[in-house]
């Protein structure tokens, strides 16, 4: 009895077939699939046997398709997606949303965490999935739907939606400009007190951030009692907020923190830097409601009224 035409191969043969012919790779394809390179070689064999034609044309160190193989991937592909958009609907009805955001160690605890449950508490049943991280991700490859950046203004536009700027302003904690004998009233006064830095220009010398601060105010001069250089920006202002020197606050990221009393600004004026944040949205992901309001969400957040010093 001949077999009948219409008779549909099994799912996983399929799926296999698709993987091989778009890695160009049963090796990928497997690892792709989790099976071994011989498991998924045996399943494009098995899916030949049974289509009764070759799909694949066997070649030094390669692979290419057939007339059969190219026609078999173009349907495969649609069908495969379109299964697996229904599955993803189905799968979706009354589970919960999840939101994944990608951006800088800095931006994230200085200034989106602490308003994070602001967003999650208006929007009941959407979790977020947040990854801070100086590595820039690629949304769609990595799987993420929003991410904000931190770049030169003069590429905003190319990169997103441009949250805000920023300005250096000096900080520290209100114990130190209350301590007895060490004002903090002008530059000058910085021969008495320890700057904080991320990194410094060379052993002993002024931090960069802070040599170049001073001489936008025509300062150069001025020399600190001492400094004390980390590993990141986020321990540098820890260590303002524990009295241990003077950190320069880069604006808006750390308003919350003068807004709560932790840091004050005792002296000086902002310096504009010409570097902003900027939001961008996944061209896919953007079509879902929730990744709509979250963006929103931080644009808002971004527009609010920032404190001044």
């Amino acid at each position: 009895m001949s077999k009948d035409p219409s008779r549909l191969p099994p799912l996983d043969l399929l799926v296999s077939f698709e993987a091989v012919a778009r890695q160009a790779s049963i090796t990928r394809a497997a690892a792709e699939r989790f099976i071994t390179q011989s498991a998924m070689s045996r399943q494009v064999q098995a899916l030949e046997a049974e289509l009764g034609v070759a799909l694949f044309q066997r070649r030094h160190r390669a692979l290419a398709l057939t007339d059969a193989g190219r026609q078999l991937l173009a349907t495969c592909t649609t069908v495969l997606a379109q299964l697996r958009d229904s599955l993803a609907a189905i799968r979706g009805q009354g589970a919960r949303e999840l939101l994944a955001l990608t951006t800088t160690p800095s931006f994230a605890a200085l200034w989106l965490i602490p308003r994070l449950a602001d967003f999650t508490r208006a929007h009941p049943g959407t979790d977020v999935r947040l990854d801070a991280s100086f590595e820039r991700r690629d949304l769609k490859r990595d799987g993420f739907d929003i991410a904000v950046r931190y770049g030169r203004a003069d590429a905003a536009g190319a990169l997103g939606q441009r949250l805000f700027g920023e300005a250096l302003v000096p900080v520290c904690a209100p114990a130190l400009v209350a301590r007895p004998g060490s004002p903090l009233l002008a530059l000058a006064d910085l021969a008495r007190h320890t700057l904080l830095q991320i990194t410094a220009g060379q052993p002993g010398g002024m931090p960069v951030d802070w040599e170049l601060w001073l001489q936008a105010l025509g300062a150069a001069q001025v020399q600190p009692m001492a400094t004390l250089s980390f590993s990141s920006y986020n321990e540098a202002i820890a260590a303002a907020v524990a009295g241990h020197g003077l950190a320069l606050g880069r604006r808006p990221l750390i308003d919350g923190l003068i807004a709560s009393g932790q840091l004050v600004v005792p002296f000086g004026q902002a310096t504009d830097t010409a570097r902003v944040y900027v939001v961008m949205v996944e061209p896919e992901a953007r079509q879902r409601p929730a990744v709509k309001a979250l963006e929103a969400w931080l644009i808002a957040q971004a527009s609010a009224p920032t404190i001044t010093a």
